[in-house]
């Protein structure tokens, strides 16, 4: 099983990011892109990685927003694939122009 980690200290390393509000412990980021294809990039790029490490978000997206969240099931939370995955989004997320 994957050591888990404290959300609340996650999240002090991940200003852009909260916690999620559900069943489970998880972070979520919320973004605003310029427009579709912006969105639809940001994605891509993330689907790129996440098909590389074999870890994959739950994601929703309408238009020019989105939103990311990260739980590891296996974990029962948030390890530390979720926190280097949650920095990569918000590296690319920010080379795209998003604000934090």
């Amino acid at each position: 099983m994957t050591e888990r980690l404290d959300v609340d200290e996650v999240l002090r390393s991940l200003p852009a990011w909260r916690s999620h509000l559900g069943d489970r412990p998880a972070i979520v980021r919320k973004l605003e892109f310029a427009d579709f294809n912006a969105t639809f990039g940001f994605m891509t790029r993330v689907a790129l990685l996440a098909d590389k490490v074999d870890h994959h978000p739950e994601w929703f997206n309408v238009y020019n927003r989105g939103a990311v969240v990260l739980s590891t099931h296996d974990a029962g939370g948030v390890p530390r694939r979720d926190l280097d995955m949650a920095r990569f989004i918000d590296e690319t997320a920010a080379a795209m122009g998003v604000k934090a």
